[in-house]
């Protein structure tokens, strides 16, 4: 067979086409970084529109419509978009006028993208699965670009049903709106991949040469999620504890030394236990001076680690007789971060490059 002119290396070859035939590039392979989302603004309507997208999912919130519709327009709609508003702007970039996540995530694509630049078919890119850039959109921008395989990768290492599934939910969605549907694979969860657990390592060992002092306890704090998601049969707890594990055990720090808790409870259902916030403060009232908080699920740095971990547990930890505090960074867009993703999509894409 002729190989088709440069120019026409990733579109139909234009010696056998019709005059009129459409522009159909293809033969190239996308790759999708799929994250949480962040609000387009702190203010009261860009973050209820956010929280109303975020809240209404079924997937994270597993209730009857009929129950939780009205828990949730007329009540938590209502007032939380102004408080957790306030929280963002204590975090916002305000440079570039949006949350840190998405200034995190688009980095992170970059510097993905340099890296894997030495290959002329493949296009890197990201998006969000509340509010934007949309799935949707960045899928059919990929496919514009000629893109007829997709590697979808959810920033996620630990597989929820609310995190990864809902993000592989939108970009099913978004699938059935194209009428060529590219071919999809998904990265599977990478809570125990011996990449991933020897960039938190490296990542944890220079934060922690960084201190000014030698944490007497470390806790490795997850999101939270209800337990009876757990009974329902989502592997996120157990994930969660073997990444615990294998990190603590890769650094080689005493069991007594390290806990493994769970964050950002929401609503009046059971949590999984033991709380971070809880924790945190008995430490404190128990005569832990010292005390630094990792957060290994977070692919990059958020509303729940920079205001959450770093702000409210820091007070919690202080006002209750704590002296040193730490949160350590997420991976984020540092070379170890990009190290996990970059290992993981050259994996993931074997057979198609």
């Amino acid at each position: 067979m002729n190989e088709l002119p440069k120019s026409d290396k990733f579109g139909p070859d234009r010696r056998y086409c019709p005059a009129d035939h459409p522009a159909a590039l293809h033969g190239r392979v996308g790759v999708l970084l799929l994250n949480l989302g962040t609000p387009d603004g702190t203010s009261y309507w860009p973050m209820r529109r956010y929280l109303k997208e975020f809240l209404s999912d079924t997937r994270v919130i597993e209730e009857p419509k009929w129950k939780w519709w009205p828990i949730l327009n007329l009540i938590i709609l209502t007032v939380r978009p102004g408080r957790k508003g306030r929280d963002y702007d204590t975090i916002w970039n305000k440079e570039k006028d949006e949350g840190p996540l998405k200034t995190i995530t688009r980095s992170q694509a970059e510097h993905l993208a340099r890296r894997l630049d030495q290959n002329s078919r493949l296009r890197v890119d990201w998006a969000m699965r509340y509010a934007n850039p949309t799935t949707e959109s960045r899928i059919r921008a990929l496919q514009e670009q000629g893109c007829d395989r997709i590697l979808l990768l959810p920033l996620y290492p630990q597989y929820a049903a609310a995190t990864t599934a809902t993000a592989c939910d939108q970009a099913f969605r978004a699938l059935m709106n194209l009428r060529w549907q590219p071919a999809v694979r998904v990265a599977p969860s990478y809570h125990d991949d011996p990449a991933y657990i020897d960039a938190l390592a490296r990542s944890m060992k220079k934060s922690l040469a960084k201190l000014s002092f030698e944490p007497e306890k470390i806790i490795a704090t997850f999101h939270g999620m209800p337990e009876k998601y757990l009974t329902k049969g989502d592997p996120y707890y157990c994930q969660c504890q073997k990444t615990s594990r294998l990190l603590r055990e890769k650094l080689g720090i005493a069991e007594e030394r390290w806990l493994t808790t769970f964050q950002s409870r929401f609503g009046n259902d059971p949590w999984l236990q033991p709380y971070t916030d809880m924790t945190v403060e008995r430490l404190a009232r128990e005569g832990t001076k010292s005390l630094a908080l990792v957060a290994p699920g977070f692919s990059a740095d958020c509303l729940e680690t920079l205001e959450e971990l770093n702000g409210e547990n820091r007070h919690i930890f202080e006002s209750n007789g704590g002296k040193d505090f730490a949160y350590l960074p997420a991976l984020n867009d540092s070379q170890e971060g990009i190290d996990v993703i970059e290992a993981i999509v050259r994996r993931e894409l074997q057979g198609w490059l």
